[in-house]
């Protein structure tokens, strides 16, 4: 049996940890505010780090393996695939009997079941690629880190009280507006467009071009996530979907 190294599968697990902490910890608390809402998302921004880095140092330290793979993949459904779902449907919070309290439910259920399903596929196809393949430079759908970001930065600037739309929209709407999103979300995870990727960055490919890139866009972030969370989530997450769509676009009109 390969051995496991343990480094790059601790980091995986600290990720996973911090889906599960949002589960639970919204599920013990009583009616939703804002505050919970921007501590939660602050918790899945860490597991978002860790699975960034996780892969990074696997092939930095030459640690890949099937298992740490497979618990990537276990880590991503519940941190980014049933986490976002559970925090969305606790902000809403609606009545258990209305139509709009099961249209959010189905839709969680869609947004998470595709996350899962993209994650399934990309090991399938992951396990089918050589080393050379183009495919490994892209992503086959939308990866679900991207698309919980791009879930709980409309959630946060919904019910951000400085930006007041969840105080002018009754919660029928929310529900309608969050659901549709998630449904376009978990389309774009299992659909075939492409999308770019940042997993063939190494630790070993470093110039003073990509320490400034990196070292701008870090404060950057932390800026914006430090006084305006929401807005810099939204810019990031759906900057990245819309680029990748018009990029998608463009290419099916030069076919043409």
């Amino acid at each position: 049996m390969r051995k496991i190294n343990i480094v790059p599968n601790l980091i995986t697990g600290f990720g996973l940890a911090c889906g599960l902490f949002v589960i639970f910890k919204v599920n013990l608390t009583g009616e939703p505010s804002y505050v919970l809402l921007k501590q939660m998302v602050y918790i899945l921004l860490l597991a978002a780090i860790a699975d960034l880095i996780d892969g990074a140092v696997a092939r930095l330290i030459h640690a890949e393996s099937q298992f740490g793979i497979l618990f990537d993949s276990l880590a991503d459904s519940v941190s980014f695939g049933v986490a976002p779902s559970v925090l969305l449907l606790k902000a809403l919070s609606l009545s258990s009997y209305s139509f709009f309290a099961f249209f959010i439910i189905a839709s969680a259920m869609v947004y998470t079941v595709s996350g899962v399903i993209r994650l399934v596929r990309f090991n399938v196809k992951h396990a089918m690629l050589g080393p050379n393949d183009p495919d490994k430079k892209v992503f086959i759908g939308l990866p679900i880190p991207a698309a919980m970001l791009g879930s709980v930065s409309i959630t946060l600037l919904l019910y951000a009280p400085w930006i007041g739309i969840s105080a002018r929209l009754e919660p029928w709407l929310l529900a309608l507006i969050m659901g549709v999103i998630n449904i376009f979300l978990g389309y774009l995870m299992v659909s075939k467009i492409r999308f770019p990727s940042f997993k063939q960055f190494t630790l070993r490919k470093i110039s003073f071009r990509l320490l400034f890139v990196t070292s701008f866009l870090i404060l950057f972030c932390l800026y914006g996530a430090i006084y305006y969370l929401p807005v810099m989530l939204a810019i990031v997450a759906w900057g990245y979907i819309g680029l990748s769509l018009l990029a998608a676009f463009m290419r099916v009109f030069r076919k043409r």
